[in-house]
């Protein structure tokens, strides 16, 4: 059975490829997704988050800082590098809380600050 650690750098590398159907594989298909101020549940709701990462931010690049695993669950401290269809590039720090069931996500909820990706005057 594979670790938390192991199925984040898997969904990891498939983001950052920019890979929505590969990102998805590594959820349930009635998963929960909560990124900053959304809720999204099962596969077509979450699709739409990564659809927009991907052309907002055709760029991606993250790394695992950090990793506390209990059992089923565990946190995942995170930077990621992020480049704009423009070229800007955006450095952001995070947090996934991550529960596994059956090698998959069954929830993450994303705990990072937005804010230095808005384009300017937002």
């Amino acid at each position: 059975m594979a670790t938390a650690r192991e199925i984040a750098e898997s969904y990891w590398k498939a983001e950052c490829e920019r890979d929505t159907e590969k990102v998805l594989t590594h959820y349930h298909s009635n998963a929960t997704f909560c990124p900053p101020g959304q809720v999204l549940v099962g596969h077509e709701q979450i699709r739409t988050f990564y659809d927009a990462s991907r052309t907002d931010f055709p760029g991606l690049d993250v790394t695992i800082n950090n990793e506390f695993a209990v059992g089923d669950q565990s946190a995942l401290e995170w930077t990621a590098i992020l480049t704009s269809a423009q070229g800007e590039r955006f450095t952001i720090n995070g947090v996934n809380i991550v529960k596994i069931r059956d090698g998959k996500f069954e929830w993450v909820h994303a705990y990072f600050d937005p804010s230095p990706m808005q384009p300017k005057g937002s």
